[in-house]
């Protein structure tokens, strides 16, 4: 279990380093529900992690892993795929980044973040955790990797638990600032969401290059051991 964590922990804290869901939480928690659309909003991002990867542990453990507990050369060609994706799509996101950070603009839809209602809210979190162009193909390595280990189901599970909680950590650190802090904490989170809009497109094509070479290099290290 222990090489597996080591395996997933780098994919999870990529996946906790999202700038786009942690705006959109520091938003949310400024509307007049805050406390519920920020716990809303949190909730579903779990699920959705947690439902990815759980589809990816039904889809790999019955593969299982290769022998001399190496992992299976499917997951080194996925990783590989997912690997050029990532660095394709960093490759674009880099090309796309404002030359002047503060003409830095959000999508759209977050101008009617405070109109959401409580199942949209939670319907948001749902898709940013598991549609996300960069979070879904991590979370989809780590239950990949997770899944073709060759642990027992117990291990398998808390394996994704402790994926899901580090990538969850982005959210939860507003989340409990606000809890915490109160109207206090209002000045500190709207720093960090000017922040994060100034810089998101360079973070994002970074963190994909980044995420793009592990992927790709532990790709290549399993199709040739």
């Amino acid at each position: 279990m222990g090489n597996v964590l080591g395996d997933v922990l780098g994919l999870a804290a990529g996946v906790a380093i999202s700038p786009l869901p942690i705006i959109a939480v520091i938003l949310l928690l400024a509307t007049p529900r805050g406390r519920l659309n920020g716990v809303l909003f949190t909730v579903g991002w779990i699920l959705g992690l947690s439902a990815l990867g759980a589809v990816m542990l039904t889809i790999a453990s019955p593969a299982g892993a290769s022998a001399h507990s190496h992992p299976a050369t499917w997951v080194g060609a996925l990783k590989l795929a997912l690997g050029v994706f990532l660095l394709l799509f960093g490759a674009r996101q880099w090309h796309r980044r404002p030359a002047d950070p503060s003409q830095a603009q959000l999508p759209k839809w977050m101008g009617a973040i405070d109109r959401l209602a409580p199942v949209k809210v939670f319907g948001l979190g749902l898709a940013l955790a598991a549609l996300n162009a960069k979070n879904a193909p991590l979370t989809i390595a780590a239950g990949a990797a997770i899944g073709s280990a060759g642990l027992p189901v117990g291990q398998q599970i808390a394996s994704l638990a402790i994926f899901v909680l580090i990538a969850t950590l982005g959210l939860l650190t507003p989340l409990g600032v606000f809890l915490v802090g109160g109207e206090r904490a209002k000045a500190t989170l709207a720093g960090w969401k000017d922040w994060a809009a100034r810089h998101n497109v360079a973070v994002m094509a970074v963190l994909f290059f980044v995420l793009g070479l592990k992927l790709l290099g532990d790709g290549i290290s399993v199709l040739v051991s």
